[in-house]
């Protein structure tokens, strides 16, 4: 499974924000839109990820006043990305490695979207349940004479 599927499934919404737009007006946006990320566009140039990991860092660093604070100087300026073409169990293992809770897909420099690890999971839980029914699909129609010897009756 590739990163393209997750994305021909989840659709092709994207909400970005400038590096220069406040972090009150991105939190309003991340608040109205019911999403845990931005991604920091630039020039038509992806720049950084703002997530609620950066949001919560500043509103603890500040005693929780941004009214003046820009996105630039919360935003994660170097966030992981991969391709459509990266593979579901290398998205994994980059997240968990690190600790990303969300991923732009870039296609050269065109942002073709964000995955997050929800997606991941529900993509594996997705596909292992697929493969389940096949695979109960197969054993119960396993011809009669043939089962192995050691093969549990059904």
């Amino acid at each position: 499974m590739k990163v393209t599927d997750i994305l021909r499934i989840k659709g092709s919404t994207l909400y970005t924000v400038s590096p220069e737009e406040s972090l009150v007006t991105s939190l309003k946006l991340m608040e109205e839109r019911d999403i845990g990320s931005l991604v920091v566009m630039e020039h038509g140039e992806l720049v950084g990820m703002l997530t609620v990991r950066e949001l919560t860092k500043v509103l603890v660093k500040t005693g929780g006043v941004i009214d003046k604070t820009m996105v630039r100087t919360a935003m994660d300026d170097s966030p992981l990305t991969c391709t459509t073409e990266t593979d579901m169990d290398e998205v994994r293992r980059m997240m968990l490695d690190r600790h990303a809770r969300y991923m732009p897909v870039m296609n050269k420099k065109m942002l073709m979207g964000v995955i997050s690890f929800h997606d991941v999971a529900r993509a594996v839980v997705d596909s292992q349940n697929f493969e389940n029914k096949m695979l109960k699909a197969y054993i119960h129609d396993w011809p009669e004479g043939q089962q192995p010897a050691d093969a549990p009756k059904l």
